[in-house]
C-alpha cells in the first residue's frame, strides 16, 4: 500500500481519510486470529475480532468508491457505512467512536492536529454514552486514554506523523494496562481483546504515514451491507419506480424467509403472501421484468401489475393491509408455515465458521449444523443481524402496516435487540416501531411473537400490545438441558463457575432462564434418564394451580422421536391450549449442542370479552 507523503502532514482531508480506513481495516484484518483468541469479555464466545473486523470493513468498504469525496462526504458514508454494517458488541462500540469522530468533523474542509484531536475526543465521549455499565480495562478505558494523548499530542506538534506517534505510544501502554484494571483478562493472562483491536487501527495508520506495508487479509469478508450512496438512508417509496406486483399459483413454495431474501437484490418495501397453493408478492423495484421472471420460477404467472408511481403519484394498493405486523429473528423457531400465516417477517441471525458467513434458516438450517459439528468436529459461532438487515425488515413490515412491533431474542443473550434499536434511531422511526424485549428465546420468544399478531387482530393498540406481551413474559418460563456444556461454554452463555461439569458422576443439568434472560442452572441429577421426570416435576409446580389459558412447547436438538414422545405426553397431562414442537435453529443449536431439549410454557390472561372465539381454548392437537 502507497504511504503518505514523506515530508510532514499537517492536515486530513477525504482522500487521506479513505486511505486511513482503508490501511486500518487491513491492518485489523490481519489480526483478526488472534484477536479472536484473547477474546475473555465481555462473554469468551471467539468472535471480537470478526465483528470488529467486519464492521471496519464495512466502514472502509462504504468509503473505497469516493475516489474525489471531500472530508464531509467521505465522513458521512464512513459514519453511514459503519453503523449500517455493525456486528457484535465490539463492532456496535467502534461504530459509536466512529459515529463520534466524523460527526466532529462538521463542516471542516480539511482537519488539523487540534482537529483530530477534538475528533477523538468527541468519539470517546459517544462510545461512553453508549454503554449501560461502562467498565475499565476495555475499549472504553483505551479510547479515553487515547483522545488524551491526542489532546496533548495537538498542544505540541502540528504534524499529524508526529502526533499519531504519540497517540499510537500512549494507546500502547493504555492496552498493556488493562489486566489491571479487569480481573477476567488478569486471571486469562491476556489484554482486552476490543481494546487490541483498537490500537491495531491506530497501528495501521502510523505503518501507512510511514511507508510500513500492510498485507491485505486473505479473507474477503462477506458484508451486508451496501456501498456509501446506498449505506444513506433511502426511502423505498421515493427512490424506486415501479410499485410492483405478481400472483402466482403453485404448490411447494419456499418459505418467506427465503423468498424475501430472493426479491431483496430487486428492491425494497417487500410484502410475501403465500396460502398453500397461491402466493402473492409486492416490491418496489427499478426492475419489474426480472421480478416476474423470478415469480415465473417458482411457479405459473397467473396476473403482474408494475405501477410507475413516479407518473401516479398515488399509494399503491398492497392487497391484506395489516394494522401491526410484528417482526421477530430466525431463533423464534416458529414453522415456516406459521410464520407466514401470520404475515411475520424474520430476520436472519449469523452462523459463522471461519471466514464463512450464512444467514441462518436461509443458508444452514440446525440439521446441518448438528451434523458438521458432530462428524466434522467443526466450530461455529454466532453474531447478530447488521442494523441494515433490520433496518431491510423494518422498510417490509411498515409498507403493509401501519405499526410494527419488534420482538426478539433476549438482550442478555444476544445484541441482536441492540441492533435492532439502532436500526430504529438511525433511520429515526421511533413513531412507528416498537421494540419488546422478549428476555426469552427459540419458542419462548415463538409463542409471545404469536400471541402478539393475534392481540393485534383483535384490534389492541401497541401500546396495549406491548403492556400485555412484558406480563405475559413475566409469568411464563423455560426448563431445558444440554448434553454437554462443552458448547455452552465455549460461546460464554454460562461459565465454568455456574456450570455443572459433572462427567465423571454422570452428572446432568437443568436450566432455566432467569427474569432478565440469562442462562441459570435451576437442578441438577444423575444419569439422563433421570432428567426428564425432574423437568415434569418442576413444570408441575409453575403450573399449579393450572392457569385458565396457557401454552406449551418443545423445542430438541437432533432428537425428534424423543420430542414428539414429550409433546404427546405434556398434551395428555397438562391439557395446553396449544403445544407447539420444532427443532432448534441452527443459531441457537450452535450454543446447546446436538441432543439439548426443552420445554417452554406461557401463561396467558384470560381473554377479554369483546374479542370473540380468537382466544378461547382450543384443542393443542389441532396445531
Amino acid at each position: 500500500m502507497t504511504g503518505i507523503a514523506a515530508m510532514g502532514i499537517v492536515y486530513l482531508d477525504g482522500q487521506r481519510l479513505r486511505r486511513t480506513l482503508l490501511a486500518a481495516a487491513d491492518w485489523v484484518d490481519a489480526g483478526r486470529d488472534e484477536l479472536n483468541r484473547i477474546n475473555v469479555f465481555p462473554v469468551p464466545d471467539g468472535d471480537t475480532g470478526t465483528n470488529f473486523a467486519m464492521t471496519l470493513r464495512a466502514a472502509a468498504e462504504g468509503v473505497r468508491p469516493l475516489h474525489q469525496g471531500d472530508l464531509q462526504q467521505v465522513a458521512k458514508a464512513m459514519a453511514n457505512a459503519c453503523v449500517m454494517g455493525a456486528r457484535g458488541n465490539s463492532g456496535m462500540l467502534l461504530s459509536h467512536f466512529l459515529l463520534g469522530f466524523g460527526e466532529a468533523l462538521g463542516q471542516l474542509r480539511v482537519a488539523r492536529a487540534r482537529d483530530v484531536a477534538r475528533a477523538m475526543r468527541l468519539g470517546a465521549e459517544r462510545l461512553y454514552q453508549s454503554l449501560d455499565e461502562p467498565v475499565e480495562g476495555t475499549i472504553l478505558t483505551v479510547s479515553r486514554d487515547t483522545a488524551e494523548a491526542a489532546e496533548s499530542a495537538a498542544e505540541g506538534t502540528t504534524n499529524l506523523r508526529d502526533f499519531m506517534r504519540q497517540v499510537l505510544h500512549r494507546a500502547e501502554e493504555s492496552l498493556r494496562r488493562t489486566p489491571e484494571l479487569l480481573a477476567v483478562l488478569k486471571e486469562a493472562g491476556v489484554v482486552d481483546a476490543g481494546a487490541k483491536a483498537f490500537v491495531r487501527v491506530i497501528e495501521g495508520i502510523v505503518r501507512l504515514m510511514e511507508g510500513d506495508p500492510i498485507m491485505p487479509a486473505t479473507w474477503t469478508a462477506e458484508i451486508q451491507v451496501p456501498a456509501a450512496a446506498a449505506a444513506a438512508a433511502v426511502d423505498p417509496d421515493r427512490d424506486y419506480q415501479f410499485c410492483t406486483e405478481a400472483l402466482v399459483r403453485g404448490s411447494g413454495f419456499p418459505p418467506s424467509i427465503e423468498l424475501r431474501q430472493e426479491l431483496r437484490r430487486f428492491g425494497g418495501s417487500i410484502v410475501v403472501l403465500a396460502t398453500s397453493d397461491l402466493l402473492k408478492l409486492h416490491i418496489h423495484t427499478d426492475t419489474p421484468d426480472e421480478v416476474f421472471a423470478l415469480a415465473a420460477s417458482w411457479g405459473t404467472l397467473e396476473t403482474s401489475k408494475a405501477d410507475d408511481m413516479r407518473v401516479q403519484h398515488a399509494e399503491a394498493h398492497h392487497g391484506v393491509h395489516r394494522r401491526v405486523t410484528v417482526v421477530t429473528d430466525s431463533s423464534c423457531d416458529l414453522t415456516d408455515r406459521t410464520l407466514d400465516d401470520h404475515g411475520m417477517v424474520v430476520v436472519p441471525l449469523q452462523v459463522i465458521s471461519g471466514a464463512q458467513t450464512y444467514q441462518d434458516r436461509i443458508d444452514i438450517r440446525g440439521a446441518e449444523v448438528y451434523e458438521r459439528m458432530r462428524d466434522d468436529k467443526e466450530i461455529f459461532t454466532t453474531s447478530q443481524p447488521t442494523p441494515a438487515a433490520f433496518i431491510r425488515a423494518f422498510d417490509d413490515a411498515k409498507a403493509n402496516a401501519d405499526k410494527v412491533i419488534g420482538l426478539f431474542v433476549a438482550a442478555a443473550l444476544s445484541g441482536t435487540m441492540a441492533s435492532a434499536q439502532a436500526a430504529v434511531r438511525t433511520r429515526k422511526l421511533e413513531d412507528r416501531v416498537s421494540i419488546v424485549d422478549s428476555r426469552s428465546a427459540s419458542l419462548g420468544l415463538g409463542m409471545l411473537a404469536l400471541r402478539a399478531t393475534e392481540l393485534a387482530d383483535a384490534g389492541w393498540s401497541v401500546a396495549a400490545i406491548s403492556d400485555e406481551l412484558t406480563a405475559i413474559r413475566d409469568r411464563s418460563g423455560a426448563l431445558f438441558t444440554v448434553d454437554t456444556f462443552e458448547n455452552l461454554l465455549r460461546s460464554g452463555r454460562v461459565t465454568r463457575g455456574r456450570a455443572w461439569l459433572g462427567g465423571l458422576l454422570d452428572i446432568k443439568p437443568i436450566l432455566e432462564l432467569d427474569p432478565e434472560g440469562r442462562v441459570v442452572p435451576l437442578d441438577r441429577v444423575r444419569g439422563r434418564d433421570a432428567v426428564l421426570p425432574r423437568v415434569l416435576q418442576h413444570l408441575e409446580r409453575r403450573l399449579t394451580p393450572r392457569p385458565s389459558s396457557f401454552r406449551l412447547a418443545v423445542v430438541h436438538a437432533g432428537i425428534p422421536d424423543f420430542a414428539a414422545a414429550l409433546r404427546s405426553d405434556l398434551i395428555r397431562h397438562f391439557e395446553p391450549r396449544d403445544c407447539f414442537i420444532n427443532h432448534i435453529t441452527a443459531a441457537l443449536g450452535v450454543h446447546t449442542g446436538l441432543g439439548a431439549w426443552g420445554v417452554f410454557y406461557q401463561v396467558e390472561d384470560p381473554a377479554p370479552s369483546d374479542a370473540g372465539d380468537l382466544f378461547s381454548p382450543r384443542s393443542a392437537t389441532k396445531r
